[in-house]
């Protein structure tokens, strides 16, 4: 229960989904907890049923939109002012579509780049100082297994996710001498509302499951696990890695 004691983390997209999920683990691991998303009133829903559950002071719900860099700084700001520091960013908000490279239109595209890799720039340019204060700290880019291989569609998901993936890399190397780790998780088919909102069939659903050896897509909680390890000193010597969660799609 105290795998997170003392430490500090930000989530981006933490108002439902897998940042729920991630904030909900953290939160019952010992982390103080600031959630963020444009879902306000969704947002302040999460941060209130964690409260239920943990109690006490462990969680603040803020405003933020990832490819604003105020938005970040505001975010940052109450990290430091409520909890007295940053220790643990997850850079989870993303969003996709279905549609090839020559049927995404420009505003798509832009769209997804800028939610999907301009906004896990921001985040780190923005917290790497406050984690700096604290004298080191975890960032966990959530990529996807579309970051690592290629399918007939979601070209901008794609590129955006690829990205992620080097960053993530770039940023590990930057940053080591700072004590901060930098690691990427790959998640597979994850059964969160993103996958309905990227017009996904249950045909094209159960096409992703026949493809993924263990049969079955995940849960959001399959992927907080792996986070709340990141997250830890457990895993204190790891970082610029991948860390796949597809049930082994990608080994297949």
């Amino acid at each position: 229960m105290d795998r997170l004691k003392s430490k500090v983390a930000l989530i981006s997209g933490g108002a439902r989904g897998q940042g729920a999920a991630e904030a909900k683990l953290f939160a019952a691991e010992g982390a103080k907890v600031v959630i963020g998303d444009v879902r306000d009133e969704l947002t302040r829903q999460t941060a209130a049923a964690i409260e239920a559950q943990r109690g006490g002071n462990a969680v603040r719900a803020v405003h933020l939109d990832v490819t604003r860099a105020a938005d970040w700084r505001a975010a940052v700001e109450t990290c430091e002012r409520e909890f007295g520091g940053l220790d643990i960013l997850v850079n989870n908000a993303g969003i996709a579509n279905m549609k090839g490279l020559e049927e995404t239109s420009e505003e798509e595209w832009d769209a997804i780049v800028n939610v999907n890799q301009k906004g896990v720039w921001l985040g780190m340019k923005t917290a790497v100082p406050a984690m700096r204060r604290r004298g080191g700290g975890s960032i966990i880019n959530i990529s996807s297994v579309f970051g690592l291989i290629g399918s007939t569609g979601s070209t901008a998901y794609h590129g955006s996710k690829g990205a992620v993936r080097l960053l993530t890399k770039a940023a590990a190397v930057q940053y080591g001498p700072d004590k901060i780790r930098v690691n990427s998780i790959h998640p597979g088919l994850i059964l969160t509302p993103m996958v309905s909102e990227a017009a996904i069939s249950p045909s094209e659903i159960d096409s992703l499951i026949g493809v993924t050896p263990l049969g079955r897509g995940a849960q959001p909680e399959e992927v907080g696990w792996c986070a709340v390890f990141l997250a830890s000193d457990e895993a204190s010597f790891v970082t610029g890695s991948e860390l796949v969660v597809d049930g082994g799609w990608t080994a297949a």
